[in-house]
């Protein structure tokens, strides 16, 4: 798993590219997310245009990632989920508990 953030305005924006498993990508998922909210930012959009895949330990972080950051005051949002990511979300019902996003600028805009 790649992982890149960036910044645009107060909200920071990690793009994933690769899948979010058990044994690859799980732990450098939480270790980037770890950073990001230790340095105070709160608001994140996850980018997982090219995230083709998640499996239970992902979903396991993403839904960690949210509580973390609800619990300090912060929001995550997740964006351009691909056609599989969404299924799983739907099917375990976390469609309902995300904002999703199709785009980067909606994402952003939506903090304010």
């Amino acid at each position: 798993m790649n992982i890149a953030e960036r910044q645009v305005g107060g909200v920071t924006i990690v793009d994933l590219r690769g899948k979010l498993m058990f044994g690859d990508g799980d732990q450098a998922f939480r270790d980037a997310i770890n950073k990001v909210i230790d340095s105070g930012r709160l608001q994140v959009v996850l980018n997982m245009a090219e995230v083709p895949y998640v499996d239970s330990a992902g979903i396991s972080e993403i839904v960690r990632t949210y509580v973390t950051l609800n619990k300090r005051a912060g929001r995550l949002k997740l964006l351009d989920l691909t056609r599989k990511v969404q299924d799983l979300l739907t099917i375990t019902k976390l469609l309902t508990i995300f904002e999703i996003f199709e785009s980067e600028e909606e994402a952003v805009d939506s903090f304010v």
